[in-house]
């Protein structure tokens, strides 16, 4: 494909991550995978979808036997592990970055694709007080409550995210761009990603 362009988006639980991620599929005509990484994962595998989502950005280990998508496996005894999980996981985000541009939400991508020159890191931010407002309205939560899920929230990611890449979640060096999502809001912040896109060379100023 000719200029293609990989977005891969970090997020803090609350900063807008995930919108932000959509605006940039909008605006630039190109799918957006987050939870469809799942259901890809779990079509490539033959596992189950609810495997990976009981596995999304997190470190565990389940019985084989409980998730698979059909009896046709049996019932082995073993066991499937986070490494497992995570390595299924790997293949379908290169293999969507080899096939199509495409904004990537989480789920170590920046990791995973680092030898490859079109893709871009951002991690996206915003100050605790606006992430638990946000939290605290789109949840419908007590301020406790928003505050207690952004931390087992953000402590998960970064936990998953260290471990897999030895790396360090969040931390500005490792990526290309981080920016606060609460200066320029949602579609605002998109717009400086795509402009950072196109000054830096990875994308071109007309279409993709």
């Amino acid at each position: 494909m000719e200029n293609k362009i990989i977005i891969n988006v970090g997020r803090q639980f609350g900063s807008g991550g995930k919108l932000v991620a959509l605006e940039l599929g909008k605006m630039l005509g190109i799918h957006v995978y987050d939870n469809e990484l799942i259901t890809k994962a779990a079509e490539t595998s033959g596992f189950s979808p609810d495997v990976f989502r009981k596995k999304d950005e997190k470190r565990n280990m389940f019985p084989v036997s409980s998730f698979f998508a059909t009896q046709t496996f049996g019932a082995p005894k073993n066991f499937l592990n986070g490494e497992n999980l995570f390595q299924i996981q790997s293949s379908v985000i290169r293999d969507i970055a080899e096939k199509e541009s495409a904004v990537i939400v989480g789920r170590c991508a920046d990791y995973i694709l680092r030898d490859m020159d079109c893709a871009i890191d951002i991690f996206i931010t915003a100050p605790e007080e606006i992430r638990i407002k946000t939290v605290m309205e789109r949840m419908n939560l007590t301020r406790e409550k928003a505050v207690d899920l952004i931390a087992k929230t953000d402590r998960k990611r970064e936990t998953y995210y260290n471990y897999y890449t030895f790396g360090n979640w969040g931390v500005a060096s490792n990526y290309d761009l981080c920016i606060d999502s609460s200066i320029l809001g949602t579609e605002g912040t998109a717009e400086y990603i795509i402009d950072f896109a196109r000054r830096s060379g990875r994308l071109q100023k007309e279409g993709r």
